[in-house]
């Protein structure tokens, strides 16, 4: 059986969106699955073993008229392949047209109100499950496509395989093991402005946690949230490593996988954490932990709940008190929580 998923973006919804291709490989071993991913994307899946290839979507290059033969080509390669079943798990007008267009004999998708139920995606499908609750985890919307397959959902797999040639890199770039240390991660960025929980307490959160013995902090994220990282290694020379801008994805991946604790804000590496078994402590503010916090650790969700407008799901603030739901979570609440998921005793 050939299989296309599409998936092409963002870095948490794809990681999402793996156990559908692990769990399909373990009910088919012998199928042979591709996925349609932005090509921003492409390193995260390049050398899974469970995928046979990937068709990259080359997204701002071709909105532009000069590269749609290219466009053409890349829906001409996934025609050749004669898919048997297509899996839509973005549920948008682009995402579902392009299903169709590879002629896939059979298309899956969803009929949510975030996948399938907007822009007219529903209408390209063969089949959706029931639509799933508002409260419905990312994870379990997608997971629903499997028992309309006869594909059984369980546990039994490694979600994030690990990247050997990655991991060579890290140790040798940084030595980070050496036996005694406890890492821990901060990602002090997000897509959002409003997503970001206010420099000066990660700042002051590092102050705290580089008091717990053997504790070492790396501060990881994109290029531009270097000057983040930046100030907060500042509050701690001597222990914390600024690798903001300076990690590849799978290099990022790595040094997530060997820490012992990830604190975050509500961004896409926080879910690589999730899905490499890694405790996770988060911190919210105007998106919603039931839908994409951290998968199976819910429970160390930071967000202050009791403001009327969370959460509001918007992309900037329109609270009389600006940032009041990031303001109301303090370092030492977060601390105190990171020092019992470390279990160590202060005393």
């Amino acid at each position: 059986m050939k299989i296309l998923i599409l998936k092409p973006s963002s870095l948490g919804d794809v990681i999402h969106a793996l156990p559908v291709l692990r769990l399909l490989k373990r009910h088919w071993p012998q199928s042979r699955v591709r996925w349609w991913l932005d090509a921003s994307l492409v390193p995260l899946l390049a050398h899974d073993p469970d995928l046979d290839g990937i068709h990259a979507f080359e997204r701002k290059r071709w909105t532009a008229p000069q590269h749609w033969l290219e466009l053409l080509g890349s829906i001409r390669a996934m025609r050749e392949q004669r898919f048997d079943l297509a899996i839509d798990l973005q549920g948008l007008a682009r995402s579902s047209l392009f299903a169709w267009l590879a002629n896939a004999k059979k298309i899956v998708g969803l009929d949510n109100l975030r996948e399938g139920g907007r822009e007219g995606a529903r209408a390209m499908y063969d089949l959706t499950p029931p639509r799933a609750t508002a409260q419905t985890h990312a994870v379990d919307r997608y997971l629903a496509v499997l028992p309309l397959l006869g594909v059984p959902v369980h546990w039994d797999f490694e979600w994030l395989p690990s990247r050997p040639e990655a991991a060579r890199r890290v140790r040798q770039t940084w030595a980070p093991e050496d036996g005694r240390t406890r890492w821990i991660v901060l990602l002090p960025g997000g897509r959002w402005d409003n997503k970001r929980w206010p420099l000066q307490n990660f700042v002051e959160l590092a102050r705290l946690l580089i008091g717990l013995p053997d504790t070492k902090l790396v501060v990881l994220g994109n290029q531009g949230e270097r000057p983040l990282g930046e100030a907060i290694a500042a509050a701690a020379p001597e222990r914390c490593l600024n690798l903001a801008g300076s990690t590849s994805l799978n290099e990022m991946i790595e040094w997530i996988r060997l820490s012992r604790l990830t604190i975050t804000n509500d961004t896409g590496p926080m879910h690589v954490a999730a899905a490499l078994g890694r405790r996770v402590i988060a911190i919210f503010g105007p998106t919603n932990p039931k839908n994409t916090g951290p998968y199976g650790q819910l429970e160390n969700v930071f967000q202050a709940t009791d403001l009327p407008c969370v959460p509001c799901l918007k992309s900037t603030c329109a609270y009389r008190e600006p940032l009041a739901c990031l303001h109301a979570i303090k370092p030492a609440a977060v601390f105190e929580k990171a020092r019992r998921e470390l279990a160590v005793n202060l005393h």
